[in-house]
């Protein structure tokens, strides 16, 4: 073992180079920030005032918009500080908590999303025994499960890669303590790092991903067999909105993770992250709203009733 100087910060330089760059991000950042909290938070207020909304597929569209909301407010303000920051620095302890914190919710994305799909496949494909099965206690259990899952795995990842030594080198070269980043930095053997991360991949995204994909084979084996144009209509609403969202969800993953890397390429890579972590929640709240009607009655009723107070 060498010598080494403890690690207690690090600097993120992530488009440092690029201060016009980083100024238009900043304000757009904002923009979209505030968005994504009136967006989601109406989401979520109006799926607990109205009691039409109480039922298991708007409970889960609720976390969702939660875990959002948690998401972006653990990456969007530090990364806002950053960028008008000359220092540019975060704390060890902070790191780690916004790894923790990130990963958790990414993690737990990944299974929520198949939980909507297991949900959408009961009221599809077995609508008159859909509120026997999916239950209060087994919804509630579900979402439960979901978020122990997600942060599991990111405690275990988090303190794996924390207890590493650094060997000084303390300069991550992105945006926000992102793990992949963080290992480029450790100067001991990472291998046992790098399978598990592959294992929890395999569990967390490629597993998740198989049964949405089964979920919706069946969905639309079912929706094919009603008789009336209206009834499958009908049937496809209720789903279209959730699986819009998947695709979103993981279409932009697969091309953040798959697209080749190069130095060339940093910037937009830089910039396609930030996208994949702003975007996706900004459009989440908007996709269910245009593409759900008992949402959108929802929506209007709540606004003319604010509209009605605000008169009086």
């Amino acid at each position: 073992m060498g010598n080494y100087s403890a690690v207690t910060e690090f600097f993120l330089v992530g488009l440092s180079q690029y201060p016009e760059l980083q100024s238009f991000l900043f304000v757009l950042c904002l923009i979209m920030y505030k968005i994504i909290l009136l967006g989601n938070g109406l989401l979520i207020i109006i799926s607990i005032l109205d009691p039409h909304l109480h039922t298991p597929m708007y409970f889960f569209l609720g976390n969702l918009s939660f875990l959002d909301i948690c998401y972006t407010s653990s990456s969007i303000p530090p990364m806002l500080i950053i960028f008008m920051s000359e220092r540019k620095s975060i704390s060890f302890l902070g790191c780690a908590l916004q790894m923790v914190i990130s990963l958790g919710l990414g993690s737990t994305e990944c299974v929520l999303l198949a939980v909507m799909a297991y949900d959408r496949f009961v009221a599809i494909c077995n609508p008159l025994r859909y509120p026997i099965i999916m239950n209060r206690v087994l919804y509630m259990h579900l979402a439960v499960w979901s978020w122990a899952i997600g942060y599991s795995n990111s405690l275990v990842q988090t303190v794996l890669i924390m207890v590493l030594p650094f060997c000084g080198n303390n300069v991550i070269d992105h945006l926000t303590c992102e793990i992949l980043a963080l290992l480029k930095l450790v100067c001991s053997d990472i291998s046992m790092n790098v399978l598990i991360m592959t294992v929890a991949s395999a569990i967390l995204l490629v597993i998740p991903l198989l049964l949405i994909f089964v979920s919706y084979i069946f969905i639309l084996s079912s929706i094919l067999r009603i008789n009336s144009a209206e009834g499958r209509k009908k049937a496809f609403s209720t789903c279209s909105a959730h699986l819009t969202v998947v695709i979103l969800f993981y279409g932009s993953a697969l091309f953040m993770y798959m697209k080749p890397k190069s130095k060339n390429t940093k910037v937009s890579d830089e910039i396609i992250g930030l996208s994949y972590g702003v975007i996706t929640p900004m459009l989440n709240p908007i996709i269910y709203s245009l593409r759900n009607k008992e949402l959108k009655e929802a929506v209007k009723k709540t606004l003319n009733r604010h509209l009605h107070l605000t008169k009086i």
